[in-house]
């Protein structure tokens, strides 16, 4: 299937909260569109040569922010699947430079199904301040994600690769 997307506008974005599935649907997808993969969540680590959360311990969840920032503007790419962090959507720069090279996919997951997945809250490079638990990040995320997605996807109930399938489907449609 040939998608219609213009040069400008070729890449596609993925978005959401933290166990939403980005890095895993990303490069699924980036197999099925014959297109290359990257996560703008790795570029951090390579570029400061630290983990996520080391970086927010030492710079604290505004410095990560600055950084993720940085990378999110550098980008400047064509024919990509990108998958961003999850708080990405704080950037309003940065999702504006994204927005002008590609299709923001919202990858829309249950509070449940998320909770369940996302265990790890200390360690997982979770960028909130000390006293936000995740219901409130998520209460606090859901509007930006609605705010910066071209396309939301219902992710319930979906294996990865019908999600996958799905964003095919509406990508084709557009």
């Amino acid at each position: 299937m040939a998608l219609l997307m213009s040069d400008s506008l070729s890449n596609i974005i993925l978005i959401g909260m933290a166990g939403s599935g980005k890095s895993t649907i990303g490069p699924l997808l980036a197999l099925a569109l014959s297109r290359n993969f990257i996560d703008t969540d790795t570029l951090i680590e390579k570029m400061e040569q630290s983990p996520l959360q080391d970086i927010i311990d030492t710079q604290g969840p505004m410095g990560f922010r600055r950084i993720e920032e940085e990378v999110l503007l550098a980008l400047d790419l064509r024919h990509h699947v990108i998958a961003t962090g999850g708080s990405s959507i704080y950037s309003h720069a940065g999702m504006t430079h994204l927005k002008k090279q590609g299709l923001v996919v919202f990858l829309d997951v249950d509070f449940d199904v998320l909770e369940s997945r996302v265990c790890n809250l200390d360690s997982r490079g979770l960028v909130k301040l000390p006293e936000q638990g995740f219901a409130d990040l998520f209460s606090e995320r859901l509007p930006l994600y609605g705010k910066y997605a071209d396309i939301r996807i219902a992710c319930a109930d979906l294996s990865e690769a019908q999600i996958c399938e799905k964003i095919i489907q509406v990508l084709g449609e557009r």
